[in-house]
């Protein structure tokens, strides 16, 4: 844990429990994935290079990991043409939301959401 990554730390009974951005960015990931009429989440051309010298938004996602465990996260999405704008944008929303609350026991999640492009799907 020498690395400049950003955790969710959670006490408990018998010590602590500490969560990765990694983490959160996977959780997002399939939450993204599974809601209808988004076609991907934007990654940038250079995510892998992003990512070895310490960016946190070449994979079309940032997530920042407050000190009082507060989530906010910034997605980049594509939705399919002619798709609502603003009901794709609402459901990708709750859909992060939801999965990061569940599967974290975080209640303090924002969540931002880029359309970014359009696609036929």
């Amino acid at each position: 844990m020498a690395d400049n990554k950003q955790y969710i730390t959670q006490n408990q009974d018998n010590g602590c429990v500490m969560i990765s951005e990694d983490v959160i960015c996977s959780i997002v990931s399939h939450a993204v994935s599974e809601v209808d009429g988004v076609v991907s989440i934007n990654t940038k051309p250079a995510a892998e290079l992003a990512d070895m010298i310490g960016k946190k938004w070449g994979k079309g996602m940032k997530i920042v990991i407050g000190e009082d465990n507060t989530i906010t996260i910034d997605v980049e999405v594509v939705i399919g043409y002619g798709q609502s704008v603003v009901a794709i944008a609402g459901a990708v929303q709750s859909a992060i939301i939801g999965a990061v609350q569940s599967m974290t026991g975080v209640e303090a999640v924002t969540v931002n959401v880029n359309v970014c492009g359009i696609a036929r799907q």
